[in-house]
């Protein structure tokens, strides 16, 4: 059951609530304190006085506040949502917290589904793909090392729902651009998380594998299966995408890590679902044949978490 929940009153300033304080979260959500805005941090397992982003040889740090239930979050003026696709069910309260009519909801996860996951606890509010282009780290509770990749931090809708977080973000150091076809932006990212993320989680080895000449062959073949399944779904994709995205996983530091593989050198649960297994979904749903994306999940699946 879906509850509405209506503040008691609004907040004094701009305020953003972060779901999920990971790597990529923390980054996102430091960019808000920068700019002045207030952090309410939602249930962190290990609550901590404040967040600290390390870029190169400097660290800025920023206050936060914390809140315990979800009935105690107040209003707030955006919310990030940074856990991972498979752990959306978990924090199934927060969510319904932000159950608010056009409530700007940014859903920093990877791979597709985003709005589908989130209209499930808060079919009111505004739910919005966050594209991240970004590397990071989670080093402690409420620590991260952000790594820039390109040109571009985070990509967002072009819609006014959003415009305040834009400029916030620009504010606070990120670089965001905005765009009008999303489908097409949410694809084009698929494209590097499709292949990246399964190759270097079952290698065992960070994103410089991705330059080995097999890994680049098996690489290309899966994004070319992606290319046709997104047209399907409406992505304006070419293979001219495919060797865009080949090229600039070539640019990533060649110690990063996936998000993908760090967790399975944690043990923890795979975030495949989301990404492969949307894909082979979406593939079913177009009648299309994607056998080495169909392979890569086979694998996948079978890995087995240590940790919860």
């Amino acid at each position: 059951m879906n509850v509405t929940i209506t503040p008691r009153h609004l907040p004094t300033k701009p305020t953003v609530a972060l779901v999920g304080a990971g790597a990529v979260g923390l980054v996102i959500v430091a960019a808000f304190a920068r700019a002045g805005w207030d952090v309410c941090v939602c249930g962190a397992r290990a609550p901590f006085e404040q967040i600290a982003v390390e870029e190169g040889e400097h660290t800025q740090s920023y206050p936060v506040r914390h809140v315990r239930a979800p009935a105690e979050l107040g209003a707030c003026t955006v919310a990030v949502v940074a856990v991972k696709a498979h752990q959306t069910a978990a924090v199934a309260d927060w969510l319904r917290a932000l159950n608010r009519r056009d409530m700007p909801v940014l859903l920093a996860q990877n791979g597709l589904e985003h709005c589908g996951r989130l209209a499930t606890y808060a079919p009111m509010a505004a739910g919005m793909p966050a594209v991240v282009y970004f590397n990071a780290a989670r080093l402690a509770p409420g620590r991260s090392v952000l790594r820039r990749i390109g040109e571009v931090d985070l990509c967002l809708p072009a819609s006014t729902v959003v415009h305040k977080s834009v400029v916030a973000l620009q504010k606070g150091g990120l670089r965001v651009v905005t765009a009008a076809d999303m489908t097409t932006v949410v694809w084009s990212k698929l494209l590097t998380n499709s292949a990246a993320n399964p190759l270097t989680a079952l290698s065992g080895q960070p994103t410089g594998v991705m330059r080995a000449p097999a890994m680049l062959a098996n690489a290309r073949q899966i994004m070319t299966e992606v290319v046709q399944v997104g047209q399907a779904e409406g992505a304006a994709l070419t293979e001219r995408h495919v060797e865009q995205a080949l090229a600039w996983l070539q640019t990533i530091p060649p110690e990063s890590m996936t998000s993908m593989l760090q967790d399975r050198l944690a043990g923890r649960t795979l975030e495949y679902d989301a990404i492969t297994g949307a894909i082979v979904r979406a593939a079913e749903r177009h009648a299309l044949d994607v056998p080495l994306n169909r392979f890569m999940l086979g694998l996948l699946s079978a890995i087995r978490p240590s940790k919860p």
